[in-house]
């Protein structure tokens, strides 16, 4: 093996180990709901990972510390390596589960279609893992934070799945390596190359391991925060107001993980549908705005505890603008929908029908406004039927998953930053046509003063990796269009293929577990794709072909 090979597997090796750690840890949540099988099956999986983590580890102990282009074939290999990895609890769990233990999973009264795989019906969605490529796409949609599921009822799964889909979902939004480096890596020992090779750039104090340290002690501040205001709002809903405090409090801690890292796994079978709460859809639109905003920002917040840095950062600045017009512009296309059904169900139009249409415009803004935010922040809650939306409001709502939030938080898509660069750039093209050439000019930009070296530099990066996304973007469709069935529109095809890009989960109903195999394969390479932006995976397939040499 060559010493760059050697670098790579004992970092990828580390990240193992930490997901062991974690594994033992859920280990603990199913014995603390008496969950037998699914315990076994946590610590099979984390015996089996941190046998491999430490024995990689240890082997390549000596190897040299990571450059820069060792970073980004880290963050590559390691996010692959540890989705797979991440599979094994799902795929023990439903080999292990006996059917008639699958069925005490399921929620009393529960009237749902069974399933049959690999020779086990049952009610519960632990029988879909039984299936490989079901778990390898679960464990890939949560650590990358996307949210899209094979679990189509999640309360039938056990407790310990429910904590560790949206566990891996907490975790990865920060960054499973990021994580690492906070706890493993020594100063100098190649931090920022690891750092870097996540996609991220911003910082808070001069050392990596400090900003990342940093950055978790702001995480579990805002998390703790987020599981108080959602306990208080789903017990005050006619919902929660049915459900034990326990149940309240498991909803709450749950929702809380997934929606601060903006990943979207659920715990309810209708995702935040099922509440039907303006309250608690009220009380999670800062919780994912929260997610969507640059940890600097949260930092320099809470440090001079002046709300004006918020106004200050570009990225902050445009995403609550892209908020309110997304929202406003989503909302008249729902609303002159259902202003167009109402003057098809009777000739009259309006007449008879005013209270009638006058709530369901109500409704349309509501959902337009929760779901546009949890569209451009990534979260991939879903509180309304997209699936039955206008071609119109899919296409909004696919744009805003393109977008993404802020660089420096939790978020996929292409970021604001990008965004901003590449329409900036594009008007600076043009501009600088009619400059003589021996011009001096400087560009304004996100609180920097940029030269025309400069301002060409930002612009073609910029423009590079979002071509790339988009390229993507537009195979992976036109791959899907052709698989998605009948029943599927291009604009539902675009749709999914840009939540599961952009690291999402919302859903039209393409995905699930009666997804042709390509399809739900060429979704694991999308949400591969999407948390890394393109750059690192690129980088790691040459090296596989051609080596890291120069």
């Amino acid at each position: 093996m060559t010493s760059h090979a050697a670098t790579v597997a004992r970092d990828v090796g580390s990240l193992l180990v930490m997901q062991a750690t974690m594994m033992t840890g859920s280990a603990a949540v199913a014995l603390a709901f008496r969950e037998w099988y699914p315990a076994l099956a946590f610590l099979l999986a984390g015996g089996l990972t941190v046998a491999v983590g430490f024995g990689v580890r240890r082997r390549f102990a000596d190897a040299s510390n990571p450059e820069m282009k060792h970073g980004m074939v880290i963050a590559a290999a390691g996010w692959l390596t540890t989705a797979m990895f991440g599979a094994l609890p799902f795929l023990f769990a439903a080999y292990l589960t006996p059917a008639e233990v699958m069925a005490t999973f399921v929620p009393a009264g529960a009237d749902w279609e069974a399933a049959t795989v690999g020779g086990v019906t049952s009610q519960s969605s632990l029988v879909y893992f039984r299936n490989p490529l079901h778990a390898l796409f679960e464990s890939m949609s949560g650590w990358t934070g996307s949210g899209l599921t094979m679990a189509i009822h999640e309360p039938s799964l056990p407790h310990a799945f429910q904590w560790w889909r949206s566990f891996i979902q907490w975790v990865g939004g920060v960054g499973v390596i990021v994580l690492t480096v906070s706890i493993l890596a020594r100063p100098g020992s190649g931090s920022y190359a690891l750092y870097r090779g996540e996609a991220r750039e911003e910082r808070i104090h001069p050392s990596v391991i400090s900003t990342v340290r940093t950055v978790w002690k702001i995480f579990l501040g805002y998390t703790a925060l987020s599981v108080a205001v959602l306990f208080v709002a789903i017990s005050l809903s006619d919902y929660g107001s049915r459900l034990p405090l326990w149940e309240v409090g498991w909803q709450a801690l749950n929702h809380a993980m997934t929606g601060l890292s903006t990943g979207g796994f659920s715990v309810t079978d209708n995702s935040i549908a099922t509440y039907d709460s303006p309250l608690i859809e009220g009380v999670l639109l800062p919780v994912m705005a929260l997610g969507a905003i640059a940890f600097p920002v949260h930092y320099v917040v809470l440090r001079e505890r002046d709300l004006s840095s918020l106004y200050e950062d570009l990225q902050t600045r445009w995403l609550f603008t892209l908020f309110a017009v997304g929202t406003a512009v989503l909302a008249a296309q729902n609303a002159a929908t259902v202003a167009t059904a109402a003057d098809a169900f009777t000739p009259t139009g309006w007449l008879g029908l005013g209270p009638v249409v006058g709530a369901a415009r109500a409704d349309a803004f509501r959902d337009s406004a929760f779901q546009f935010v949890s569209a451009l922040s990534c979260t991939g809650f879903q509180s309304a039927p997209i699936g039955d939306w206008s071609a119109g409001g899919k296409v909004i709502v696919s744009g805003a998953m393109v977008i993404g939030g802020a660089a420096g938080s939790t978020v996929g898509g292409i970021k604001i930053v990008r965004a901003y660069t590449v329409g900036r750039g594009i008007r600076w093209q043009i501009g600088r046509v009619f400059l003589p050439g021996n011009a001096v000019v400087n560009v304004r930009f996100g609180g920097r003063t940029l030269d025309r070296e400069e301002m060409d530099r930002e612009f073609a990066e910029a423009s590079i990796v979002t071509l790339l996304w988009l390229g993507v973007l537009g195979a992976a469709s036109l791959v899907l269009v052709d698989l998605a069935g009948p029943g599927f529109t291009y604009a539902d095809v675009l749709f999914e293929v840009a939540s599961a890009q952009g690291n999402v989960g919302l859903s039209t109903g393409i995905t699930g577990p009666g997804m042709p195999s390509l399809a739900e394969g060429m979704f694991l390479l999308n949400m591969w794709v999407g948390r890394l932006e393109i750059i690192p995976v690129l980088v790691f397939l040459r090296s596989l072909l051609f080596g890291m040499d120069p």
